[in-house]
């Protein structure tokens, strides 16, 4: 009976307070269903409110006297009400945080903070900032935890150091707050830029930012932004992106919505109403990738895509059909790298070096890499660029400087007004205005002789000086030379710096143990600061190393010819006397399973972080099947054989072991089974057939580790010893694969169940137990991003053998040797 009238009571207060509104809540007082919190100069309301036919019910902000309203704000759009429920309130706990609770009086949201008293005060302030204080002292905002709508005031980006990321997240529909599929945030790169997410995949791309604007938002001038700013921090990793009034009208905000449209929106007082003053993507062009790479999409051409000189679509019937995003190939190969497919090519265009053809009023293209040259200016970067043959385009842009590109040239658009010049690296051959360059190459060869002729005693004294040092290296090292051809060192020369000995010696100080970095049966890997500051890592093969000789020369080869943002840069090497040296990139986060297996370190990878590493890790192996100029199967992918830089993107390494194969091409056959027990697909390990569906076995493996930080080895599940791809594969049939995840990481996942559970599936579907049955890579990249329907995976039919998966496995003639895997070599013993 008590319980009757508390219940009759609460309802008749709620009802006499229907037209009541307070600014503030303290611990003593409850906003219940009919009452809102306003600012103080009325700007701002929030209250409970229902969509339009839903039956959640959510606690939200909105402007209080502008008609039609807008929600901008929602505190529990994941954990709704039940609109028949109507005796919530929402109110400061005895901890002093701000709870919202049911009619059973349980909290389905809270701020969730520690504070020293429980003597809080909420407080709805006229910036739409809803603030928690405590003692005086904020400690708890929700400027920190926006929706879908930035505010003034406001900030989204992202902080590398700390993990911290603001984003706007759209609502599912129009009717239904709760996090939907688009997302809006900023990239830590340098400069930064601003982008919009469909899932994990990019939409939509406003460019890099030059200190006053995205250059890549063709109607964004500094005028147009005024008021609105971005402040990065290289040293501390952080980028935020912020806007202020507009126009001098306080009424102002950005949002996202359930389509994927990022628009800006004002109050026009005179007309009362909201003018939205734009909105992104406005058309196909500017949705990310439609003309895939080295594809410009202009929308007032038809068909809108085109490829760029030089370059033809890649399928051809695909491309007619008005399908673009395959994207285009280069016709002719550069100079410098080389005719890879045909053999090299004769005559005197062969000669000829690589130029830059201008693409004016362009889009600039994604992942460019910025250049901090000495003396920066347009020259500068051109000769920069022209003398790295891995530079395919390069753009110098005020207040940002020289930017360059490496990869595939991807997201890029013809604008009519703006825009930057871009310019693209293109054969000789392509050279469209050879005919006028006739005088010019009369100038520059009568220059050439009288050069030549200045530098030929310099010359003649260089290769003695040389023959001197070549005929002190040891029988061994001439032969190692001798194993690789001709072209094969034309193309080593082109790409690579080769190293003296003496200069390996200085960066390494000695080969100092204090600068050791790991040991495999290769050799150990030393850090090193080369003359220039840069750092580098140092392979040193060992000189007993008999399996060796052929290794070192596959890398030295096929890195050469490799370049993508997920595979680690080989910057040189260097071959005298018995030395066999290798130098790359020094990637400072080291090794993948040096954070992975590690209990005490494996907390730093929070889910997004490993969902970005998988991705990175599928974009290398798709690069290496299909899209280099050479087709790669790795055979030894593994967690020690990914490396991570500072913002931890993965990098695929140690090549020594990989095979090059035509693409006509579906199996081979060895009689030389390498690789990692534990990482190898069945029908390598037990028959010594392997594809690249070989590779995407080992992928598939690496996925349910990278997920659980646990290594491929026998673990107990129900009385049943199992290994983890059979462990994982039960968790998934009892649809409990959320308990497959590393605990370190597990609360982190709550909001990317649905992701987590995609990866664990698509991880089974790479390690069922037949080649056909595996997707291959380009397919593993569309299931990652969410694009396709999943199959259900077979069973795996492994045996449950403990598999030491940190050893390596090598037959040959019968012999058997094992021997210990480092953190960034393969051992030798295979």
């Amino acid at each position: 009976m008590a319980s009757i009238y508390y219940t009759f009571f609460l309802f008749c207060s709620s009802r006499l307070l229907v037209c009541l509104a307070v600014s503030s809540i303290s611990s003593s007082e409850q906003l219940f269903l009919n009452q809102t919190l306003v600012s103080p100069s009325q700007i701002f309301e929030l209250g409970f409110f229902t969509p339009n036919g839903s039956n959640n019910r959510y606690v939200g902000m909105w402007y209080k006297n502008l008609t039609p309203s807008k929600y901008i704000w929602v505190a529990n759009r994941a954990q709704p009400l039940d609109y028949r429920d109507h005796l919530v309130s929402l109110t400061i706990g005895g901890d002093g945080n701000l709870r919202l609770l049911d009619g059973a009086q349980k909290a389905v949201w809270s701020t969730n903070v520690s504070m020293g008293s429980n003597r809080s005060t909420a407080v709805l302030q006229d910036t739409g900032n809803l603030v928690l204080m405590n003692s005086g002292n904020i400690v708890w905002q929700s400027f920190d935890y926006p929706t879908d709508t930035l505010l003034p005031g406001m900030k989204i980006g992202i902080d590398t150091k700390t993990g911290e990321k603001r984003y706007l997240i759209s609502w599912r529909t129009d009717t239904d707050p709760s996090p939907g599929n688009f997302s809006v945030g900023m990239t830590s790169e340098i400069p930064p830029q601003s982008f919009t997410w469909k899932g994990s995949a990019p939409y939509w791309r406003g460019g890099q930012w030059d200190k006053s604007k995205f250059i890549g938002i063709v109607d964004m001038d500094s005028t147009y932004l005024s008021g609105y700013t971005l402040q990065q921090d290289i040293r501390q990793g952080t980028a935020y992106y912020s806007i202020s009034t507009y126009t001098n009208n306080s009424f102002v905000y950005m949002f996202i919505s359930a389509e994927g449209l990022l628009g800006l929106v004002y109050w026009i007082e005179e007309r009362l109403e909201w003018l939205r003053e734009w909105k992104a993507p406005r058309d196909l062009c500017e949705r990310y990738g439609t003309c895939g790479p080295f594809g410009v999409c202009n929308i007032s051409a038809s068909p809108i895509c085109q490829c760029l000189d030089g370059f033809a679509p890649k399928l051809e019937d695909e491309w007619r059909k008005g399908i673009w995003t395959g994207g285009c190939s280069r016709k002719k190969d550069l100079h410098c790298q080389g005719d890879l497919n045909n053999g090299a090519s004769s005559g005197s265009g062969a000669n000829q070096s690589d130029y830059f053809l201008k693409l004016s009023k362009m889009k600039l293209p994604d992942a460019a890499i910025i250049q901090f040259l000495l003396d920066e200016n347009a020259g500068g970067c051109q000769t920069w660029c022209l003398n790295n043959c891995s530079c395919l385009a390069y753009s110098y842009v005020d207040n940002i400087g020289c930017l360059t590109w490496f990869d595939e040239v991807m997201d890029i658009q013809t604008f009519n007004m703006s825009g930057k010049d871009l310019f693209l690296r293109l054969a000789y051959y392509e050279r469209s205005d050879k005919s006028g360059l006739s005088t010019k190459i009369i100038i520059i060869s009568l220059v050439a002789i009288v050069g030549c002729i200045i530098i030929l005693g310099a010359g003649i004294y260089y290769v003695t000086c040389r023959r001197r040092v070549n005929e002190s290296a040891s029988t061994s090292g001439k032969k190692l030379l001798g194993q690789i051809g001709k072209e094969e060192k034309d193309d080593i020369s082109n790409e690579l710096q080769v190293f003296n000995f003496k200069g390996i010696l200085d960066a390494t100080g000695n080969f100092s143990i204090a600068n050791k970095l790991g040991q495999g049966g290769f050799g150990p890997v030393y850090k090193g600061r080369l003359r220039d500051g840069k750092e580098v890592a140092v392979k040193r093969l060992s000189s007993s190393s008999a399996q060796g000789v052929e290794e070192f020369k596959n890398e030295i080869v096929l890195i050469s010819k490799l370049q993508h943002r997920n595979l680690v840069r080989l910057m040189g090497c260097c071959i005298e006397g018995e030395e066999r040296i290798l130098v790359y990139e020094y990637l400072p986060n080291k090794s993948l399973d040096t954070f992975l297996f590690d209990p005490s370190r494996n907390g730093e990878i929070t889910w997004e972080k490993r969902f970005g590493i998988i991705q990175g890790i599928a974009r290398g192996l798709l690069y290496l099947h299909r899209d280099s100029c050479l087709r790669v199967i790795h055979r030894d992918l593994k967690a020690g054989n990914i490396l991570l830089d500072g913002n931890m993107n993965p990098k695929i390494s140690d090549f020594g072991l990989a095979r090059m194969f035509q693409a006509t091409q579906e199996l081979v056959n060895t009689h030389r089974v390498v690789g990692t027990l534990g990482y190898m697909a069945p029908e390598y390990a037990m028959a010594g057939t392997f594809s690249e569906k070989s590779d995407v076995f080992s992928f598939g493996v690496l996925m349910l580790e990278i997920i659980s930080s646990k290594r491929n080895s026998s673990l107990c599940y129900l009385g049943r010893t199992l290994n983890l791809l059979s462990y994982a594969w039960q968790l998934w049939r009892e649809g409990r694969e959320m308990e497959f995840i590393d605990e370190a990481m597990s609360a982190d996942c709550i909001a990317s169940r649905q992701e987590v559970g995609k990866c664990v599936q698509v991880g089974l579907l790479c390690i069922q137990d037949q080649p056909m049955d595996r997707p291959n890579m380009p397919t593993v990249v569309s299931m990652l991003s969410g694009e396709l329907d999943l199959p259900d995976p077979k069973p795996p039919t492994l045996p449950s053998y403990h598999s030491p998966s940190d050893h390596e496995i090598y037959s040959q003639q019968d012999q058997l040797t094992l021997s210990t895997n480092t953190m960034t070599l393969t051992v030798e013993g295979r």
